[in-house]
C-alpha cells in the first residue's frame, strides 16, 4: 500500500510505502531568514511531516542537504547538529547546488522508517 500525504499537481511532500517514509525536499517559507534560520524552518516542517506519517526524527536513514552556499556549511551544521537524534544519526550527503530560486539557502530531502 502507497499513501501519500499533501498531495499536489507536481508532487505529494510525503510517500509511505510499507515501513518507509520519503520525504519530498522541503524548503523555508520565510527566503529573508539566512541559512540557519531558514533550517530551523525546514527542520520544523520535517519534524511536522514525519510525525503526519507516523514517525519521527530518531528514525531517519538518509538525509541529503542542498546548500545555495557551500560556504555556509557550518552555520547549517549548527542548526542541524542541534536538532538530530544523537545516537540516531542518518546516512547523509551534503552538496551545493543551484536550488529553485535563489531565495532558498537550503533544501533537505530525508527518509525515515515507520
Amino acid at each position: 500500500m502507497i499513501q501519500r500525504l499533501e498531495v499536489g499537481p507536481r508532487m505529494s511532500q510525503a510517500v509511505v510505502h510499507g515501513n518507509t517514509v520519503y520525504l519530498a525536499g522541503q524548503v523555508a517559507d520565510d527566503t529573508k531568514a539566512d541559512v540557519a534560520g531558514q533550517t530551523r524552518q525546514v527542520l520544523a516542517t520535517i519534524d511536522r511531516l514525519l510525525a503526519a506519517a507516523g514517525t519521527d526524527k530518531t528514525k531517519l536513514l538518509a538525509a541529503t542537504i542542498y546548500l545555495s552556499d557551500i560556504a555556509t556549511f557550518a552555520q547549517m551544521n549548527a542548526v542541524w547538529d542541534a536538532w538530530v537524534a544523537a545516537g540516531n544519526t542518518p546516512a547523509r550527503a551534503t552538496v551545493q547546488a543551484a536550488l529553485a530560486t535563489p531565495a532558498y539557502k537550503v533544501e533537505i530531502v530525508v527518509i525515515a522508517a515507520r
